[in-house]
């Protein structure tokens, strides 16, 4: 038996939408900032937003906190449509170590919105391949419910990890950053806050997360967005 909390089911097939990429009677707000770590909401659902790509106008979060299409921040504003997610973790259920998490959803941003990516308490959310969750090592995670909270990694497992003293989370964390902290004022990335295994909140790797968005969501030969597409979402 392993410890119930994470909200996975490993043996269940991936979860693969495209979600149809159309205005609604949403409206963008010209101005509004999307940033890593702002609160987003997905019909009922309240995240956080994980990481923003300023080339390709692309946003993330976690999968499991799809909605219809059309994404907006905590006001109302739409800042952009869901295109694509990926969710192997149904609620409730239990798994080993080894068993993969898979949990991220793109949105594309509407022509609107300003970007940029600077968390919420003034550090540039950066990617550096050389620095991935190691056991023992320090990480931080933001949330829009526990703000900005640092602790350590407890364990590395396949395609996520779990933390520990300090790392809290709560409902609407989802989706949120989890970085480490450099010396020359940086913060890099290394997963998306996914929920909870036992008593030790949990992320997907950003590495593993990063290699299914190249070939999930963008085309490797020129790294731009893939059309949307009209198909079923049960």
């Amino acid at each position: 038996m392993y410890p119930r909390g994470l909200r996975v089911l490993a043996l269940a097939a991936t979860a693969i939408v495209l979600s149809t990429f159309a205005p609604t009677s949403a409206h963008a707000s010209p101005g509004v900032l999307v940033y890593p770590g702002m609160e987003i909401r997905q019909d009922t659902n309240v995240c956080t937003l994980g990481f923003v790509d300023l080339n390709t106008r692309t946003a993330f979060s976690a999968g499991h906190c799809h909605g219809s299409g059309p994404v907006k921040d905590r006001d109302g504003n739409l800042l952009g449509y869901q295109t694509l997610f990926r969710d192997n973790t149904p609620n409730g259920a239990t798994i080993a170590t080894d068993h993969p998490i898979t949990d991220w959803e793109a949105i594309a941003l509407v022509p609107e919105v300003s970007l940029n990516n600077v968390l919420p308490g003034g550090r540039v959310l950066t990617v550096d391949p050389a620095i991935v969750p190691v056991v023992g090592g320090p990480v931080c995670h933001f949330g829009v419910v526990t703000g900005e909270t640092c602790g350590s990694v407890d364990a590395v497992n396949n395609g996520w990890f779990t933390m520990a003293n300090g790392v809290v989370s709560q409902k609407g964390d989802s989706g949120g950053p989890v970085y480490v902290l450099t010396d020359d004022g940086r913060a890099v990335i290394v997963g998306m806050f996914n929920s909870t295994w036992g008593q030790f909140p949990a992320a997907v790797s950003w590495q593993a997360t990063d290699q299914q968005i190249r070939a999930d969501v963008f085309k490797s030969s020129s790294g731009t967005a893939e059309p949307p597409v009209n198909a079923p979402t049960g």
